[in-house]
């Protein structure tokens, strides 16, 4: 396979594949919705825990099998092949995801344009602007939802190197200078110190079992692990890669930006006095009054906030959808363009459908279970399907997969004591951990 990342470019792109709108749009709103940083050190115990184990895990399967998911699960099963490369199908996942995750990309889009004119002034303005773009705005959703759907499928026709490289190794640097600046202002506003607060002393008495289930979810969706993604990145990689310093980069990249966003975000909050629980409409209700305060300047942070958030989303959303390309032109034998034609034409159909849910004339039509079609997705595949697809991954291979294989390629990255450690977890902590949460919410 000639088609590879280099060293900076595989850490680069597994960043972007982590950092999205799981960091940048709903880490901020979730904090804010469950207790500030007691949920945090939650969210981090899960990322550490079980996300790391299962990351490295898929990076395992990934860079000994060199295949496609359901490639990896099959070659790789000591038993069960034939059964087992129906646990692809946890592809699918990513399919849902960035159907409402482009979706809120097209959001982001028109708040860039926003940002270039004149900002809503008061919170009423604000919210009735966002509802009424939601609620009655078919056209201008699909709109922009479209060219954020073609800016990111055009970017995949260029295969590894040339695409997903690319535009990880210009973006995640530019998005880190502009959170960077952004965060250099708020160094000198009162409601950082508040901020700062608010994410670093805990207040377990807001702890409960849906809180822990959230932070679970979230650890999923921002790390991007149980979809196949790692995996497929992973049998992509060179071999001169150290697997072990990679993913931690990723982790701790993933945390510290997390963090610098929510210290952005609430800042505004608090000094403006809004309040940190507005829910998703945090970032689209709260913050451009926040922004309008500031006349001109505000105009200019808008602007670099809510483009950091497109960046972010765009190299997020691609990971997504990778996987399933990658096994339609590996495992099926499909062109790499008729591949992508055909997740595109999925994607694009299940995103127009999250749009129209939330439209008066299609809401009924579009609603099941008493969600959205828009909430139903979000909800299946945050707080279901990628805590099974974690599952699914770590039973594998920590049952499944030959003990040697594992040691021979991880071993002289991590150490014995470290190996050990991890090997550990994938087989008891990890699955059972998450099993534990998800049958709760299941039940």
């Amino acid at each position: 396979m000639m088609d590879r990342f280099s060293k900076v470019g595989f850490v680069l792109s597994i960043i972007g594949a982590a950092i999205g709108l799981g960091n940048a749009w709903k880490f901020p709103y979730m904090v804010g919705s469950n207790g500030g940083s007691a949920f945090i050190l939650i969210y981090l115990f899960f990322a550490f825990v079980v996300g790391l184990s299962i990351f490295f895990a898929e990076m395992a399967m990934g860079k000994i099998s060199r295949l496609d998911t359901v490639g990896a699960f099959k070659s790789l099963a000591t038993k069960g092949a034939n059964s087992w490369k129906f646990a692809g199908v946890v592809m699918v996942t990513g399919l849902f995801i960035a159907s409402f995750y482009t979706l809120i990309i097209g959001w982001v889009l028109k708040y860039v344009i926003l940002s270039l004119g004149e900002l809503p002034k008061d919170i009423a303005h604000s919210e009735a602007l966002f509802v009424n773009f939601t609620s009655n705005g078919a056209f201008e959703q699909i709109l922009y939802f479209s060219i954020a759907f073609f800016a990111y499928f055009f970017i995949l026709t260029k295969g590894v190197k040339s695409g997903i490289e690319r535009i990880n190794v210009y973006l995640i640097p530019a998005l880190f200078i502009l959170l960077l600046l952004m965060l250099g202002y708020s160094f000198g506003m009162n409601g950082f110190d508040e901020a700062a607060k608010f994410l670093l002393v805990p207040d377990f008495s807001k702890i409960d079992q849906g809180v822990i289930l959230n932070a679970l979810g979230l650890a999923f969706f921002t790390m991007c692990i149980g979809i196949g993604c790692i995996l497929t990145y992973s049998s992509s990689l060179g071999d001169d890669t150290n697997l072990f310093t990679s993913s931690l980069y990723v982790v701790f990249a993933n945390i510290i930006i997390s963090v610098i966003i929510g210290l952005i975000v609430f800042t505004f909050t608090f000094e403006f006095g809004s309040e940190p629980s507005k829910g998703a409409g945090l970032a689209f209700i709260s913050l451009p009054t926040l922004f309008a305060k500031l006349g001109t300047l505000g105009n200019f942070l808008a602007f670099a906030f809510f483009t950091s958030l497109f960046f972010a989303g765009i190299t997020s959303v691609i990971s997504l959808v990778e996987p399933f390309i990658f096994f339609l032109n590996k495992s099926l034998g499909f062109s790499r363009n008729r591949s992508i034609i055909i997740v595109g034409a999925v994607v694009y159909v299940l995103g127009i459908l999250c749009a129209l849910s939330g439209i008066g004339d299609f809401k009924e039509s579009l609603t099941f279970f008493g969600k959205s079609f828009f909430d139903l997705l979000d909800y299946l595949s945050s707080n279901i399907m990628l805590p099974l697809g974690g599952i699914i991954f770590a039973i594998f291979v920590g049952y499944f997969m030959k003990f040697e294989l594992l040691k021979e390629l991880l071993l002289p990255y991590m150490g014995e004591i470290v190996f050990k450690i991890w090997y550990f977890l994938i087989r008891f902590v990890a699955p059972v951990l998450v099993f534990v949460v998800l049958v709760r919410e299941i039940a």
